[in-house]
Order: structure tokens, then C-alpha cells, then sequence
């Protein structure tokens, strides 16, 4: 069985499934070795234009596989490292991947999983999903998913949580910006279906360099050097065939080339 099931749609829309529903989609090797490689052959397929990453089964992501973990109690500490990078790596890659990416969280999501959702432009999740970062009880911290939980819900918020390992529900996973949206379980794909719709209005370029732009002023730490990179973005983009067409379709009161791909 296949750890990430990949469905490329006719509109460009690449659905990635976490297919381990028995085990509630836990992170083991195989699965982020997948996922990892889902990724980087997305970036490389022109055909993508935005990433849907969801669980397969009642579940959105169980965090860390329980059997694996139980391996690692007798792997040596490089061995181990070796293993943390795999997350690592994965998140990463989830994180910069340059598409669009939306989290359609269909259930429960703990440790890893929650780093997942943090990683996406947009996470929509079911009513009734459940969360918590545990990793304290096992005498771990949420090490590696760290950077982008704290970065989406913010450093007050990463001390209650990674301390207590306290169980939240999804309205206050909304409230706390883990999720943007949330919704009954039966409005799920049809609320994602609206977040396409919007995205895939976005010229394809245009929204690649706005993710990218994000990161650019993120880490900025020279605010002349900022000026000036972005306004060579902007100039760059202006004169480029996307925003002629794009602006060209404005003005005369059609759809740009790319909605109808």
C-alpha cells in the first residue's frame, strides 16, 4: 500500500493523502520519504498549480508512529539523527514547496501532524478534530516541527501548549491560528472547493512569487536591502507576459488565460 496516494486533476489541483488510515496516518520512515518525494516532484511537474494535503480515514495525522518510536529507544544518538532529519526534511519541503498548499484537515491531528498543518498557506479543518502537542509525556519536545508551530500560533501560545501537552479543540485551533478555517464535517470539500476557486484566479508565476515574497520580507534584517529587492520584484513582474495578460484581462473585462488551464 502506497504511504502518500498522489491525484493530479485536470485544473492542475494535486491531491496528496496520507494513506495509512489503520494507523491514523502516522509519521513513520516510509510515509515522509513519500511525502517528501510527492513534493519535490510537484515542484518540477508544470502541470501543478496548487497541493491539497489531507488523511485518508477518520483521521488527519496521528503524529509520530508509535511502533517506530518504540524502535528508536535502541538506535544510538547519530542513528537517531539520521531519523529526526527525516521530518526534518519533509517539513521543510512542505513549507517551501512553491504552490499553493492547503491543509484540508479531516480529523484529529497530534505532534507531527500538527506540524504539517502549520506548514500550509491554508488550513480548513472538520468541527470536531481534536489537537495536542504531547511530546512532553514522552519525555521529548516538538523539536523539529517546532519553527513552523510557533511561527503560526505564536510564542505565547507554543509555551501553554509544548508545557501542558493540554488537548484543544478546533475552534480554538481557529482562534489561535493554527487553523484559518473551520467547518462541519459535511461543508469540508466544498469549503476547499471555494479556496481553489480563489487560488486558482491567481496568475500561476504571481502566486509563486507571493509565497516567496512572504519569506523574503519574513527574514529581512536590512530594510534598505528590502526596498530595493522588493521593488526589483515588482518591476520584474510588471514587466513580465503574466501581469500584461493578467492586467490586459482587467481592463477589458474578461477572464485572464490562465483560470480557463
Amino acid at each position: 500500500m502506497n504511504a502518500v496516494l498522489s491525484s493530479l486533476s485536470s485544473r492542475g489541483v494535486l491531491t496528496l493523502t496520507l494513506n495509512r488510515p489503520d494507523r491514523h496516518n502516522a509519521l513513520n520512515p516510509g510515509l515522509l520519504t513519500a511525502l517528501h518525494a510527492a513534493l519535490l516532484d510537484a515542484e518540477r511537474d508544470s502541470q501543478v498549480r496548487t497541493i491539497v494535503l489531507t488523511g485518508a480515514g477518520a483521521s488527519f495525522c496521528a503524529g509520530a508512529d508509535i511502533e517506530h518510536m518504540r524502535s528508536t529507544r535502541d538506535l544510538s544518538e547519530e542513528a537517531n539523527l539520521e531519523d529526526a532529519r527525516l521530518l526534518a526534511q519533509c517539513l521543510r519541503a512542505l513549507d517551501e514547496v512553491d504552490r499553493p498548499l492547503i491543509a484540508r484537515v479531516n480529523g484529529n491531528a497530534f505532534g507531527g501532524g500538527i506540524g504539517l498543518i502549520a506548514c500550509a498557506d491554508v488550513a480548513i479543518g472538520t468541527m470536531t478534530a481534536k489537537f495536542a502537542l504531547t511530546e512532553v509525556r514522552l519525555g521529548l519536545v516538538p523539536a523539529t516541527i517546532s519553527p513552523y508551530v510557533i511561527r503560526a500560533i505564536g510564542t505565547r501560545q507554543a509555551r501553554r501548549l509544548f508545557l501542558t501537552a493540554a488537548r484543544f479543540e478546533a475552534p480554538e485551533a481557529r482562534a489561535i491560528g493554527l487553523l484559518h478555517d473551520t467547518v462541519a464535517a459535511s461543508q469540508l470539500d466544498e469549503t476547499v472547493e471555494a479556496y481553489l476557486e480563489s487560488l486558482l484566479q491567481g496568475g500561476p508565476n504571481a502566486l509563486r512569487e507571493a509565497k516567496r515574497l512572504i519569506r523574503i520580507v519574513e527574514e529581512a534584517s536590512d530594510r534598505e536591502m528590502l526596498l530595493e529587492e522588493t521593488s526589483r520584484l515588482l518591476a520584474k513582474l510588471r514587466a513580465g507576459g503574466e501581469a500584461k495578460e493578467g492586467l490586459s484581462a482587467f481592463l477589458e473585462k474578461r477572464k485572464a488565460g490562465w483560470t480557463a488551464k
